[in-house]
């Protein structure tokens, strides 16, 4: 594949992060395309032709387009990095169980509140507060031992989960009781090509 691998994202948005932040992580030359969802492109027959779902983000990769956030990482390593997704089945297994932690609670936890303070979402604050919780209490014990979600080096599950924690506190969720995860987040952010996601202040329109 000699064509540039071309990103559709939007800055806010945690989902894009992780793709733009893996990107960068394993060194795959890139172009970053915005796609504004303020001004409801996502939702224009431009972009749907790329993802009918209208949802951010998509790659495109030669004639290859893709969306879905977590599948785009399994599928950027499987291409470029093969180091972030081991072929040891009991790793990839592994793996794919926090793949799916990024997809369900921590989604529905931190990545929710976050929608209500900083997107105005209409959802339920106390459920999501508790989901977080749930989660957050489970991934701290999981790291009190180890440096990284699976094995002894970085992988996709670390990327996949990043973002939403690290911004977590945008949507009112407390990382002070966390220290696991706090020290976790800083192995992140200290890896060569880390790139953060823009901050926000609470209470952005969008």
């Amino acid at each position: 594949m000699t064509s540039t691998l071309k990103i559709h994202g939007f800055p806010l948005s945690g989902h894009s992060h992780r793709v733009e932040l893996f990107a960068n992580l394993a060194n795959i030359p890139h172009e970053k395309i915005l796609v504004d969802l303020v001004a409801g492109e996502h939702k224009q027959a431009p972009f749907l032709k790329l993802n009918p779902f209208g949802q951010v983000p998509v790659i495109e990769d030669g004639s290859f387009i893709l969306a879905d956030s977590n599948a785009i990482l399994v599928y950027l390593a499987k291409s470029y990095a093969k180091s972030w997704l081991p072929e040891d089945p009991k790793k990839a297994a592994e793996i794919q169980r926090f793949l799916s932690m990024a997809a369900g609670e921590i989604n529905y936890g931190p990545a929710s509140a976050r929608l209500i303070t900083v997107f105005g979402a209409g959802l339920d604050a106390k459920r999501i507060q508790d989901v977080t919780v749930w989660a957050f209490d489970r991934l701290n014990d999981h790291l009190s031992d180890r440096d990284w979600t699976v094995g002894e080096k970085p992988t996709i599950a670390d990327v996949a989960l990043y973002t939403y924690i690290a911004h977590a506190p945008e949507g009112n969720v407390d990382l002070a009781a966390y220290s696991n995860i706090r020290a976790w987040l800083k192995r992140i952010e200290a890896l060569p090509g880390f790139v953060a996601m823009t901050a926000t202040k609470v209470g952005l329109a969008a």
